[in-house]
């Protein structure tokens, strides 16, 4: 029985929301704002990139992401390197490293028994779905 496109939509919506929600949340309580959130999560993956890497990947402004990077580079979790295209790049600091492993390290072991609990199968049809979705929304609005 197919479910009608509009409800689709509106469970889909939903869980889009908890979801975005749960990961503020988990902002929240390792202490940092919703872009130090996603700055730092992003270095634990990429040794360096650059803070338009960081606004584009996330859909958050440059403004927003400027405005983290500055108070994580004057509290000296990050340093700023020059890159190609007069890109400035974030590089963890040995504090920030410490950061990351005080607050972020416990998220990110969650996060792994998340997809864990889940069989590889789903994990997979998960992601080919969702890139599925991303590609199909691409093409109607670009």
């Amino acid at each position: 029985m197919r479910t009608e496109p509009q409800e689709t939509l509106k469970k889909f919506n939903y869980l889009y929301k908890e979801l975005d929600s749960i990961f503020h949340t988990m902002a929240l309580k390792a202490g940092l704002s919703d872009s130090v959130f996603y700055i730092l999560y992003t270095l634990v993956y990429n040794r360096a990139c650059s803070q338009k890497d960081i606004a584009e990947y996330y859909s958050v402004s440059r403004q927003t992401i400027h405005s983290a990077v500055k108070k994580l580079e004057t509290q000296g979790y990050i340093l700023l390197t020059p890159g190609p295209n007069r890109n400035k790049y974030l590089q963890l600091t040995p504090t920030g490293q410490k950061l990351i492993e005080d607050r972020l390290t416990p998220i990110l072991k969650k996060e792994k028994e998340v997809f864990q609990e889940m069989p590889s199968q789903e994990c997979h049809e998960l992601l080919r779905l969702t890139g599925k979705l991303v590609a199909l929304y691409k093409e109607k609005f670009s």
